[in-house]
């Protein structure tokens, strides 16, 4: 499980982290304005957690019942004799790799904290850097009993390549740290990982730019198939979610979003019911919530949209957007281990060790209808009334 970051906690974090992610989508950003907001970014991150749990440690030891109650900072035997191994020789050795039940939990941890990446399907491959994609519609044959199998068959499988690019956290590892116990390293790298990590995979797999900028194609592209150019999305329509007296307009609005999506790029008929996701910015997903939210007879509120459709919110899409997309219809995984490497000294923080942790990652949308884009113009009216009939 995570740690929560409540009230004015990770205040630098989040305020380091909501400026770089609005250079990343300023198209006049300049290399070197990113590269300072990134290190800034880090920077943030690696001092409000080493604060954060420094300050936990300490009140922990003095309670060991509290200490032995929480789960998550039981370690298995392996993993403690990694992070045990860290403390003794004063950091991590070159090129170590993380124990793989330590890689189990960060990827759970991505999952239930960033429900976007558990909606788009992110998978963890382990060591495998690749895999067989299969599509259904033409993984059969019909044929005599005895006869040959359909060579047609193997058309129906491809394999698809993860290791192409590098997702790479740098972790400053305060050598204080190392006092504090093999648990509070384990948590305060695991942490680390996460919150570095799902900062760059939202961006990569929603805003991505292509294998041209190094980058996965994300969800909020299109991807021409004959130059293989990566182009933004343009919007097919506008929802308003206005009132009426029997949400006919919420359910005409979603229902055209729902059936546009129900054929792929080649007009092919798909199952899509309770398999959309729609992603808007959390600014946004007030005025959604809102506009879906009635009160009971019984004085409860109930918020839900028709046709199932799950509500994400994300930073990564613009104000007054919204991107609907289907379950399973983008490959999106992570491989390889998440191996460490020390950093060039000379940039090495006094009294700490500067490290890279390096994971595969990559992801595209199955076809160009995967994702679509629509622009929101939710209006609200101090003398609002919901139309008669």
């Amino acid at each position: 499980m995570a740690i929560k970051f409540k009230g004015t906690e990770m205040e630098t974090f989040n305020e380091k982290k909501n400026a770089y992610m609005e250079l990343m989508k300023a198209e006049d950003s300049k290399p070197e304005q990113l590269e300072n907001a990134f290190n800034d970014m880090f920077n943030a991150l690696q001092s409000d957690l080493t604060d954060k749990i420094t300050q936990e440690a300490r009140n922990e030891v003095q309670d060991a019942q509290i200490l032995s109650a929480r789960g998550q900072n039981v370690l298995t035997s392996e993993e403690r004799k990694f992070f045990n191994e860290a403390i003794e020789f004063g950091g991590f050795d070159e090129d170590s790799t993380l124990p793989v039940t330590t890689q189990e939990r960060v990827f759970e941890d991505l999952k239930n904290e960033h429900p976007l990446l558990t909606a788009i399907g992110l998978k963890d491959l382990g060591a495998v850097t690749r895999y067989i994609y299969s599509d259904p519609t033409k993984a059969y044959a019909w044929g005599n009993l005895f006869g040959e199998i359909k060579g047609q068959v193997s058309t129906a499988f491809r394999e698809e390549q993860i290791g192409q690019l590098k997702l790479t956290a740098f972790a400053v590892i305060p050598k204080d740290m190392l006092d504090l116990g093999p648990e509070w390293v384990e948590r305060y790298v695991r942490e680390l990982l996460v919150e570095s990590y799902s900062v760059g995979l939202e961006y990569g797999l929603v805003n991505g730019r292509g294998p041209a900028q190094s980058e996965p194609v994300g969800l909020t592209k299109n991807v021409d198939a004959d130059t293989g150019a990566v182009t933004d999305k343009t919007s097919e329509g506008t929802l308003t979610f206005a009132p009426s007296q029997f949400g006919e307009v919420v359910a005409g609005e979603l229902h055209d979003v729902i059936k546009a999506l129900s054929t792929d790029e080649k007009g092919k008929a798909r199952k899509v019911l309770g398999k959309v996701a729609m992603v808007v910015n959390p600014v946004d997903a007030i005025s959604v919530q809102a506009r879906n939210t009635i009160q009971t007879a019984n004085g409860q509120w109930v918020t839900a949209l028709p046709y199932n459709i799950q509500v994400i919110e994300s930073e990564e899409i613009p104000e007054k957007k919204a991107l609907f997309f289907v379950k399973g219809e983008y490959l999106a995984a992570i491989a390889g281990g998440y191996k460490l490497n020390k950093f060039d000294q000379t940039l090495a923080m006094e009294d700490a060790m500067l490290y890279t942790i390096k994971q595969f990652a990559n992801g595209k949308p199955k076809d160009n209808k995967t994702a679509l884009l629509y622009d929101l113009d939710i209006k609200f009216n101090a003398e609002e009334t919901i139309p008669e009939g």
